[in-house]
Formats: C-alpha cells, sequence, structure tokens
C-alpha cells in the first residue's frame, strides 16, 4: 500500500483557527490512513511557499495531500487518495466564474516573464491538492531564487512548473475546494471540503467568526467527520 500523508500549514499566527480545523484535518488523515504533518515557520522559504517543504517528504511518502489550514470537512467527504489516478495532480481550477479573468492573466503573466509554454487555462488552487512521488520533479525544477512573488505565488509557480512538465491534472469538482467563488451554484453543506479562503465566505463579515459559525452548525447537525 502507498504511504499517504496530509499537511497542512501553519503557525501560531491563526491559533484560533487551527485550534478549530486541525482535529478535524486529523480526523481526515485517519479515515484516509494518512499520517499528519503541519508545515510551520521555515526561514528557508517565504511564508507563501511552505508548500516547498513536502520535496524532501516524497523520500518518505509515495503520496501527499496539501490541505490548508482554513476549511472545514464535512463526514461525507470521500477518501480522495482512493479517488485519483497516482499519475495525476489532483486539484479544482480556479479560473471560472467571477474569477476567470484574473486568474488567466496571471497565466499569461507568467510566461511574459518566463518560457511560453502554451499554458492558457487551468489555474491550480494549492488549498486542496494531491501529488504523487511522480510529482517531485515539479518541486525539483522550482528555482528557488526566482520564485514567482507577484499575486498568486504557489498557484502560480506549481501551476505552470506542472504544465511545463505535462503531468496529468485530475480536475476536482468545487465541492473538494468549496470557496466563496462558489457560493450560489450548490449549499455549503454539499460541499465536502468548505476553504474560507481570503474573507471567507461572507465579505463584510470576519472570517474567524464564519468558521466558528459554520463549525457550531455543522457539528450540531453531525455533518462534520
Amino acid at each position: 500500500m502507498n504511504k499517504r500523508c496530509i499537511i497542512t500549514r501553519a503557525d501560531n499566527n491563526i491559533k484560533e483557527i487551527t485550534d478549530i480545523t486541525h482535529p478535524i484535518i486529523k480526523r481526515y488523515a485517519k479515515k484516509c490512513d494518512a499520517d499528519f504533518h503541519i508545515l510551520d515557520n521555515n526561514v528557508k522559504y517565504h511564508p507563501h511557499y511552505r508548500i516547498l517543504q513536502i520535496k524532501d517528504m516524497f523520500d518518505e511518502y509515495d503520496r501527499i495531500l496539501v490541505l490548508d489550514s482554513d476549511i472545514l470537512i464535512l463526514n461525507k467527504c470521500p477518501d480522495i487518495f482512493d479517488l485519483v489516478p497516482f499519475d495525476c495532480v489532483a486539484t479544482i481550477y480556479e479560473d471560472k466564474l467571477s474569477r476567470q479573468e484574473d486568474r488567466r492573466n496571471r497565466i499569461r503573466k507568467i510566461q511574459e516573464q518566463r518560457e511560453d509554454i502554451g499554458w492558457k487555462e487551468g489555474y491550480i488552487n494549492s488549498g486542496v491538492i494531491l501529488f504523487s512521488k511522480v510529482h517531485k520533479d515539479i518541486f525539483d525544477n522550482i528555482d528557488t531564487s526566482n520564485l514567482w512573488m507577484d499575486l498568486g505565488y504557489d498557484d502560480v509557480e506549481i501551476g505552470y512548473q506542472t504544465n511545463k512538465l505535462k503531468h496529468k491534472v485530475h480536475e476536482l469538482d468545487y465541492r473538494w475546494n468549496f470557496m466563496s467563488m462558489f457560493l450560489g451554484t450548490i449549499s455549503r453543506a454539499d460541499a465536502y471540503i468548505i476553504h474560507y479562503a481570503g474573507q471567507g465566505m461572507m465579505q463584510f463579515s470576519d472570517r474567524i467568526q464564519q468558521i466558528k459559525q459554520d463549525y457550531i452548525l455543522f457539528r450540531r447537525y453531525g455533518l462534520l467527520i
């Protein structure tokens, strides 16, 4: 059996969130028969690039699922490792709906500064993304002295390398990474993973309070994993 790991990125600045969410992520890791690790502050990398630490983790693990810490996982969430082919990176594509123009501009912009690799669409979101050992070359190929430091950061950098190396991508539907951009498509309660990225679900409401309120609501009705 392939050795699995679920990692998340966090530090003490978001402890009020992680006190709620990390026990949930740990329970999902147990469901998936995966280890759980937290990538915290690392002076080697810019905070937006903590994800690069997983490069060395492929020495131990065959598959690594990266989850942001600002998420809630519902109990209907399947075992993602069982659903995604080993040779595919798994992610949602974020260049849709209200974000299509902005995200495709980012895709275009990195290729104006680097090599044009013919990447036109398919903007990843690293808040929920699955890699296998065969994808280690994505991280080997990243020049840490020339990281993409404009909007999108690791999403753009990893998306660029994934496309440059022509890795196959298994596109997850929005239930796997339900963000504010998908409001109106389905109810949050129909999602697998709710992601309170940026300002969360409601633009003018505190993100931490949104997570706390949803946690209380979903726990009351037995919807959390």
